[in-house]
């Protein structure tokens, strides 16, 4: 392993060594949009600390991932598994960490189950999002617990001023059909979005033999219908109040067995907020904010039927205050999580008041962050976390960025409590990050390296039952490039990833060691084309290391054309090569698969 690890070290300097050589220019173009995810406040990604990517409504229609899972999988330093096609489970890593260590904000309002101890991302309508950030590293600082690995931000559509409807429809393999529609708009002073989408897939069987009593050759599909509006009110000079809603119902049938019986789940998810938000003195700003959230599913099997309902509570109160060092952040949280359903759990609530505060500035090419954040959980009392980082701009268009972070992470209720899989005596995980990073953006080109060493004491595992790995060490580099030449967009990343159990050397389950994504659109006229290409190495199914996942790459096209102002169409091909693949053992992946969309979009 440690040969493994230095040639992995050596690839990846030589490989930035390149990059960072590179004299080709770029002609225009902004690289760096504003984001809020890393620092709580708005600020533009070239200046943060941390590593954010930006996907944007452009990116989510010429893109060809078919969830949020799928679209966020093509981001470097993140990878995905899938238990078998749309709507069923699907896990995200961000740099090795587990899915559990990934919180997911919907417009700043956490969502995701307090018993799996995860979001649910294959139930988030696509159509119906403006923006995700997704924030690489450790954000307990920020965020609290879950937030380990990293935080995904999904902002949906918002209004503006004026009137903008838009609608699309889709068709394709497996019986997809999907309609969405909506409208924003508004003045000066009130603002509002209204959208709703409507999806049906008959699917592809989830499960092969492998997955062994559980198989069933049938079709398993997904149906969703989903609904989301906001609005917002500038009632007086620097203030405003708001309020946003996302709610989704979804059909999803999967396998338990070789019966005849419409095995399925009944899956919803919720999330809604309020606040208010405004310009307390002239350098002072205050934000004041509720938000709710529930994850409900409901399974049904021939022999039984589970119900399995969370619901959280969070309110915030956030203050941002400019000094002469740079911008002071601080405030107070409070998460209330509640969960019921036909599992009697020994403990069924829990709550976290929290307080945080940070300063994060530049001045004549440095930069600097500094958070620090106390969470009392009323199961396991106290947490302290934190986190610094540094950045300096060598050159112009080269800056150089260390950092170091702190995190832990709560056990969920099935963690703990779950029948014949819960052990009561899990305890909290801790994690400690060191961080290193290159960024050279000459022009409309970015070139990025990291270096990341993640060491997480007490590491929960789930195999067989719950408990905690004394010592799990997730290190890597992450390589990743973008840039626009005129009518030609490239972009791509490689991962180098070793994440191991400290005391025995194995891989963490499921996660590869090497990945590399490419993706290129190019436009003439009124077409535009794209192609996106994923590799990933092979990896193994349990803790244990005996079941083998073997590696597999896959390339997606799409062609776009342009019928006039408001109309245009896109066909699109998923795995191209029809490749033959597994990310968890026993579930099937989609194989070729196309799709042809209609988008209405008045100019």
């Amino acid at each position: 392993m440690t040969l493994c690890v230095s040639y992995k070290r050596q690839a990846a300097v030589a490989l930035a060594a390149a990059l960072l050589s590179s004299s080709v220019l770029a002609q225009g173009g902004e690289l760096s949009p504003t984001v809020v995810t890393a620092t709580r406040t708005a600020s533009r990604a070239d200046a943060v600390l941390s590593d954010v990517t930006v996907i944007t409504r452009e990116d989510i229609e010429k893109g060809t991932g078919r969830t949020v899972a799928e679209l966020i999988s093509r981001v470097a330093g993140v990878q995905m598994t899938g238990n078998g096609g749309l709507g069923k489970n699907s896990s995200i890593f961000i740099r090795g960490t587990a899915s559990t260590h990934v919180l997911l904000l919907v417009d700043g309002v956490r969502v995701g189950s307090a018993t799996a101890g995860q979001a649910n991302f294959d139930n988030i309508p696509l159509e119906s999002i403006e923006r995700i950030e997704v924030l690489k590293g450790p954000a307990s600082a920020l965020y609290g617990s879950d937030a380990v690995g990293g935080v995904i931000q999904i902002f949906m559509r918002q209004g503006r001023e004026g009137f903008f409807p838009y609608a699309s429809a889709t068709v394709g393999s497996a019986g997809r059909n999907e309609i969405s529609t909506g409208l924003s708009g508004g003045s000066k002073a009130v603002s509002y979005n209204l959208g709703v989408q409507s999806l049906r897939e008959r699917g592809f069987s989830a499960t092969n033999p492998a997955v062994g009593s559980g198989y069933n050759r049938d079709l398993d599909g997904f149906s969703q219908d989903s609904l989301t509006a906001s609005t917002s009110w500038r009632f007086a000079p620097g203030w405003k109040l708001g309020a946003n809603l996302l709610h989704a119902d979804g059909v999803n049938h999967y396998d338990s067995g070789a019966s005849a019986f419409d095995v399925r789940a009944d899956v919803q998810t919720q999330s809604y907020g309020v606040n208010l938000e405004g310009q307390l003195l002239q350098n002072w700003k205050s934000r004041l904010s509720y938000g709710g959230s529930d994850d409900k599913s409901t399974s049904y099997t021939s022999t039984s039927t589970s119900r399995f309902d969370t619901h959280q509570d969070q309110w915030s109160w956030l203050n941002e205050i400019g000094t002469p060092l740079g911008l002071v952040l601080a405030g107070l949280e409070r998460v209330d999580q509640r969960v019921s359903g036909t599992t009697a759990y020994a403990v069924n609530q829990r709550s976290t008041d929290s307080v945080f505060a940070g300063l994060n500035g530049d001045a004549d090419g440095h930069s600097w962050q500094i958070n620090v954040r106390r969470d009392d959980n009323s199961q396991f009392g106290g947490a302290t976390t934190g986190f610094a980082g540094y950045g300096y701009k060598l050159t112009r268009d080269l800056r150089a960025h260390v950092s170091y972070g702190t995190s832990f992470k709560a056990p969920s209720f099935n963690t703990l409590y779950f029948p014949n899989f819960g052990n009561a005596t899990t305890q909290p995980e801790e994690g400690r990050n060191r961080e290193v990073g290159l960024a050279y953006t000459p022009g409309a080109q970015e070139y990025k390296v990291v270096y990341f060493d993640n060491k997480i004491k007490g590491f929960i595992t789930t195999q067989p039952v719950a408990t905690n790995i004394p010592r799990v060490r997730i290190q890597g580099w992450t390589l990743s490039y973008v840039g626009q030449f005129d009518a030609l967009g490239l972009r791509g990343a490689l991962d180098l990833l070793e994440a191991r159990d400290e005391l025995t050397g194995k891989m963490l389950q499921r996660r590869a060691d090497e990945q590399l994504t490419l993706g290129a659109d190019y436009r003439r006229g009124a077409w535009k084309y794209g192609a996106t290409f994923l590799a990933a190495s092979e990896r193994y199914d349990n803790v244990a290391n005996t079941i083998y996942l073997g590696g597999f790459g896959t390339l997606d096209a799409h062609v776009d054309y342009v019928l006039n102002k408001d109309w245009s169409v896109q066909a699109r091909v998923n795995n191209l090569g029809d490749k033959v693949y597994q990310t968890v053992n026993g579930y099937n992946q989609q194989g070729r698969a196309a799709y042809l969309t209609l988008r209405w979009v008045p100019r």
